[in-house]
This record gives C-alpha cells, sequence and structure tokens, in this order.
C-alpha cells in the first residue's frame, strides 16, 4: 500500500473505488440469474437498503444472455461473477455489465486472459481479482500445507502478475476466508505489498446471527487499520441484510452515514417500562429512513436522560411512563403505550425537515 494509506483509483460504473473515495456497500443476488424478473426484482430491494454495487452469477450462456435485461433495469453498477469460461466473460462484457469478478488462473489459456483483458480495456471495464481459501491452486496447498494467509497472498499475486503482463491495472483484490483471523492477517499481507483497491469479507460467514457476528468482527478490524475500499457482508440469507450489515459496521466505525444510528440500553433492575418492545418496535418502523438521524430508547433516570439528550430524538423511561426528547429538550410526557408512537411521529417529521432542508440546499 502507498505511504498515505490511500489505494488507486477504479472506476466501477458510477462508482469509484479506492483513490480515497468512500468504502461501498456491495451485496450479491441469490437468484437464478436466468431469471430475469426476479433477479431485477431482488436488485430493487437490495437497492432500497443502501446497495452500491451488485453481483450477479454468470454459470452458463442462458445467464450470461439474460445479463443484457438486466442491465437496462439496473440502477447501480452490475458485476459479473465468472468462472472457467473466458467467453462467458465475453459475453458478460458485451452485455454492458459494469466489471467482472474472475481468477485469471483459472480461465485456462494465456490466449483466453488475454481476450478477456483486450474486452475490458476497450471498454476501461475494471477486473476483481477473487481469491477464495477454499479454492486456492493445488500448487499452493501443497506447498503451504493448507490454505495459509501467505498462501491467499501468494495465489492474489500471481494473479495480480497475469494482468499486469498483459499491461491491465484495472484491478480491485479479494483475499476471502471463513474465518476471522486468517483473512485478517491475508489483507493485512496484501495492503502492505500492492496499492489495488481492496474489496473485503468474510465469506461463507454463516447465518444471519453467527455472519454478522464474524462478519463485524473481521470487516471492522480491517476498516479500522485503514484497510478496505468496497465490502460485503456474505451471509446464509436474505442478501437485503448483507446490505443492512454493511452500512452498520460502517456507521459504528463513523465511516458513512446513512439511516438513524439507535442507541439503546440492555435494561436492568430499574427499568420500569417494556423498553425490549419499544426499542424494536421503533427501529423495525425507522429502518427504511436514509437520514442518518441519531435515535436513543432508554430505560432509566440514570444513563437515558443523558443520552437523550445528545441524541437528535430520544425517550428516556420512568415508571411506566417515558420523556421524550428532542434535540436534547423534552418535549412531551408519555404513557408507555404512546412513546413508540410518538417517537416514530417525531423522527419521520424530522427526516422530512432534514431532506426538504437538504434539497434545498442543493438547489440553492
Amino acid at each position: 500500500m502507498s505511504k498515505t494509506g490511500i489505494t488507486r483509483a477504479v472506476q466501477v460504473g458510477s462508482v469509484q473505488v479506492g483513490g480515497g473515495a468512500a468504502v461501498s456497500v456491495q451485496s450479491m443476488c441469490n437468484t437464478d440469474t436466468r431469471d430475469v424478473q426476479s433477479t431485477l426484482a431482488q436488485i430493487t430491494a437490495l437497492v432500497a437498503a443502501g446497495c452500491e454495487i451488485v453481483r450477479c452469477a454468470v454459470p452458463d450462456a442462458d445467464a450470461a444472455a439474460a445479463l443484457k435485461d438486466i442491465v437496462a433495469g439496473c440502477p447501480i453498477p452490475l458485476i459479473a461473477d465468472i468462472h472457467f469460461d473466458y467467453r462467458l466473460a465475453l459475453q458478460a462484457v458485451d452485455s454492458g455489465v459494469a466489471g467482472l469478478r474472475i481468477n485469471p488462473g483459472n480461465i485456462g489459456e494465456h490466449w483466453k486472459v488475454a481476450e478477456v483483458v483486450k474486452a475490458c480495456a476497450a471498454r476501461n471495464l475494471p477486473i476483481r481479482i477473487g481469491v477464495n481459501g477454499g479454492s486456492l491452486e493445488k500448487e499452493l496447498l501443497e506447498r503451504y500445507g493448507h490454505a495459509t494467509a501467505e498462501a491467499m497472498v501468494k495465489s492474489a499475486l500471481g494473479h495480480i502478475r497475469i494482468l499486469e503482463d498483459l499491461g491491465y491495472d484495472q484491478m480491485k483484490v479479494s483475499l476471502k476466508a471463513s474465518d476471522v483471523r486468517r483473512t485478517v492477517d491475508a489483507y493485512r499481507l496484501l495492503a502492505s505489498q500492492v496499492d489495488y483497491p481492496l474489496h473485503i469479507g468474510i465469506t461463507e460467514a454463516g447465518t444471519t446471527w453467527a455472519g454478522t457476528i464474524k462478519s463485524a468482527v473481521g470487516l471492522g478490524a480491517l476498516l479500522y487499520d485503514g484497510i478496505g475500499d468496497t465490502l460485503r457482508v456474505s451471509l446464509t440469507g436474505d442478501p437485503v441484510q448483507e446490505v443492512r450489515v454493511g452500512w452498520e459496521i460502517l456507521k459504528s466505525l463513523q465511516l458513512r452515514e446513512r439511516g438513524p444510528v439507535f442507541v439503546s440500553c440492555p435494561t436492568c433492575g430499574r427499568c420500569q417500562i417494556d423498553l425490549i418492545a419499544v426499542a424494536e418496535e421503533v427501529e423495525a418502523r425507522l429502518q427504511h429512513l436514509t437520514v442518518p438521524l441519531s435515535i436513543a430508547v432508554m430505560g432509566c433516570v440514570v444513563n437515558g436522560p443523558g443520552e437523550a439528550r445528545e441524541a437528535d430524538l430520544g425517550i428516556a423511561g420512568g415508571k411506566e411512563m417515558g420523556l421524550l426528547f428532542r434535540k436534547g429538550e423534552i418535549v412531551r410526557r408519555l404513557p408507555q403505550a404512546e412513546l413508540a408512537d410518538a417517537l416514530v411521529d417525531e423522527a419521520l417529521a424530522l427526516a422530512e425537515s432534514w431532506e426538504r432542508d437538504e434539497g434545498h440546499n442543493e438547489t440553492c
């Protein structure tokens, strides 16, 4: 990585990756790419959640043929995920995708890789080299014994060299494994040797609950070190949850802002309202917002008033009631049954005012 810690920039459609740009959030469709309508419907849901780059698997010629219609209806950059068959990569490029995810080493003969690079160069499309701990080259596994961090980096450098020898440098690199330590070690090692932008993730992280924890630990460690230009949280489940988790990770490190930041207490014996129900209801009803409001849902008089005053909006619970704060001031005293509705109404009004003011500022 360069001495400034800033990687070189590549352009993925309308999204800059690297070069000091904000870390972008990606996901991958789990629909059958050949089913254009289902794929576009899922992309619509992903975009609503904040997805900025989306990837589709291209396992065969029919899937590649469907890409043209998907690209036409996709409002964000679309990446084609290609393995083994260079013809699928060429077909994807012709369909108008914003980039490819390939491993040059598994495309086959050198001339096939050269054809793919030539097609990408003609349209200035980036290529992501995607190294996965579960599919390393046989010779590397024999040399290192298993898919170590060093073996993953060696694989990545080999793929990078193939493209560099073809005169191509518009690439991103990922080094994903299913365990946190190996993934973090691999990225740190590679970041010390190259300045290509890095796509980070813990691959096959698991179900939504366990995978969220593993991803937050691994990606959080890398992002805190300044490593990572774009990310995907890989979960076994609805990919919309991948996007939401990705944003929460970025928000927790204050790298990006999107949607409310919730503060709520873990509850204890001092709490005299059903705070868990109130907090869950408020979060669920406001998860569609995109403005970065800070909202505190607190249960007692110890920390509650202080946290509620610091937030844009907040409640501090008392005995079967609560105080509603807005911008540090108490605006209402309410019974428990009315707290969620009141807080949601205030948040929606504040969000509408925020968006109106932002729109006015942009016009001005």
